[in-house]
């Protein structure tokens, strides 16, 4: 194919509407027609990236194996298309005026008034097309971030009116995601709302080529056949998008409304190749066919939040369904957790995963959780900051260091079991400044990580810390039962710590969950939730002797 293609996702009325997830099932419908395609977001805060955005404010920081601090869509893209993503299918306002200031102070504008038309837009097109320039693509889907009339997304806007222009006939789209409410009192489904989002588009001198419309309820004909007309869309382009029970269903709602055809015939490519959904469907049913049930607590900063851990939620349901099981994830708040309500709130539990995070609260809850873990045979995962919470559990409750600590935590600390990376003992800026992205891990012969690992001598994780596990107390860990089984090569970082003398009991620096995919769960996730299956049906089968 001589040009790449590009569709546009826009969102109107309401945000959160889901246009990362109608994004990644459209693309996961045009990959298994066999055309290479690729997603990225473009956000519109002025933030540079949201690696300083606390969870709370914009959920999970979603890393890349280039070491970009992305948008958490992203990881939807991975886990759908089972394809690699990297700082370029991430944009954000914070970047873009950033590129063009630098532009600017190194005199590339000399002469001239810098102005959002052209230069930011100019800023905007490139980074649009430098996925599609690179020629491993065929399609590119770019998702704008907010909702049309955004003040802060209107450069976007104007960006992709002058890309349809630029591009010509044939070669680009814009689909519009917008919402259908169901008034309760007046018994019926409303297209007002989206006749407004609609022309708001129009003001901006876009036209929607197709029309995704969120809904609750099914969407008669007659309704399709009034969007179509006072929206100015083909009838066959009013695509009906209703409430599904899992994500993972999106793909094949989308292929039975034919959205994907839709897409192709407006981009004038051939329709030749029906989609192998076969991976997939197989996947829906162990999933929606759970043969056992697990509860497995997930003990972390930010429950409060379901996007707060996106990345490990899904993973877990990845993994489910290769177990044929179906995880019940129960949240915990580790600020509430302590030695006095430890059996109450970790009660019923077959596994325990003690969550990533930064700062000190919460700390001593999951420091607790892991000592239950550990004292009573549960299996137990820790990512990123729950392996170092492993390690700090052990070193005051078994090598009887009391006061042993990170210094992130407490500076002054007699014994920094956890301590600040050397080369992150003089950065002051807070942004991309982390250990981040792809490092790989050799795997020591007979531990339980290298069995994990599919018997791998080497494996590649995704990372996001600046503290790590201190070296000068290695000897004495290992001595006592906590083994390092998982070592970063050139720097001697310790990855992965395991408990020989437990059934099943691993900590890891990295961040496993970014990597999983519906077509290959994490095996780490999935070793875990086949240990807790096991520890259940003991569990079962003492309680019955």
């Amino acid at each position: 194919m001589s040009q790449t293609k590009y569709i546009f996702v826009t969102g109107g009325v309401t945000s959160s509407l889901g246009k990362g997830i109608i994004a990644a099932s459209l693309a996961k419908l045009l990959q298994a027609r066999g055309y290479k395609t690729t997603i990225q977001k473009l956000d519109p805060y002025i933030n540079v990236d949201p690696g300083t955005l606390n969870p709370y404010e914009h959920g999970e920081c979603y890393v890349t194996d280039d070491g970009a601090e992305t948008d958490l869509d992203l990881g939807h893209y991975e886990r759908f298309l089972n394809v690699r993503t990297s700082q370029a299918n991430n944009v954000t306002t914070g970047r873009i005026y950033q590129s063009v200031i630098e532009k600017e102070r190194r005199g590339e504008f000399l002469g001239k008034t810098v102005q959002v038309v052209p230069h930011i837009t100019n800023e905007i097109k490139e980074r649009v097309q430098v996925l599609g320039n690179s020629g491993e693509y065929d399609i590119v889907i770019t998702e704008i971030g907010g909702t049309v009339g955004d003040i802060e997304s209107l450069p976007y806007i104007e960006a992709v009116r002058q890309l349809l222009w630029d591009l010509g006939d044939n070669n680009a789209i814009v689909i519009h995601l917008t919402l259908i409410p169901f008034l309760s009192a007046a018994g019926e489904l409303k297209t007002k709302p989206t006749q407004h989002s609609v022309k708001t588009l129009m003001e901006s001198g876009i036209k929607a080529d197709v029309l995704v419309c969120r809904t609750e309820h099914q969407i008669s004909d007659e309704l399709k056949d009034k969007l179509a007309l006072f929206c100015n869309v083909k009838r066959e382009a009013v695509i009906q998008s209703i409430d599904a029970s899992t994500i993972y269903d999106v793909p094949v709602l989308m292929q039975e409304e034919g959205l994907d055809k839709v897409v192709l015939q407006k981009l004038a490519l051939p329709n030749v190749v029906e989609p192998d959904l076969t991976q997939w469907s197989q996947f829906l049913d162990r999933h929606k066919n759970p043969r056992h049930e697990v509860s497995i607590g997930l003990v972390g900063k930010y429950v409060e939040l379901q996007d707060s851990y996106k990345s490990i939620l899904e993973s877990f349901i990845h993994a489910g369904a290769t177990n044929e099981v179906k995880v019940n994830v129960r949240s915990i708040h580790s600020e509430h957790i302590s030695e006095s309500n430890l059996g109450e709130k970790l009660k019923g539990l077959d596994g325990i995963l003690v969550a990533p995070g930064f700062g000190e609260r919460g700390i001593e809850g999951k420091i607790n959780a892991v000592r239950y873990a550990r004292e009573k045979g549960i299996p137990f995962l820790g990512i990123c900051l729950g392996m170092q919470m492993a390690v700090i559990e052990y070193a005051r409750n078994v090598l009887g260091l009391k006061d042993a600590n990170s210094t992130e935590m407490d500076g002054n600390t007699e014994n920094p079991v956890i301590n600040l990376m050397e080369e992150q003992k003089n950065i002051t800026n807070k942004g991309g400044t982390m250990r981040l992205g792809a490092w790989s891990c050799e795997l020591q012969e007979g531990s339980l990580a290298k069995q994990v690992y599919n018997g791998a001598d080497e494996i590649s994780e995704r990372h996001r810390h600046r503290y790590e596990f201190n070296n000068e107390y290695r000897s004495a860990m290992e001595e006592a039962g906590l083994k390092a089984t998982g070592i970063n090569k050139e720097t001697g970082l310790v990855e992965i710590v395991e408990l020989s003398d437990h059934p099943w009991f691993i900590g890891v620096q990295y961040h496993p969950e970014y990597k999983s995919t519906v077509a290959n769960p994490h095996p780490l996730f999935v070793g875990f939730v086949k240990a807790a299956l096991e520890y259940k049906k003991k569990q079962s089968n003492a309680t019955m002797a």
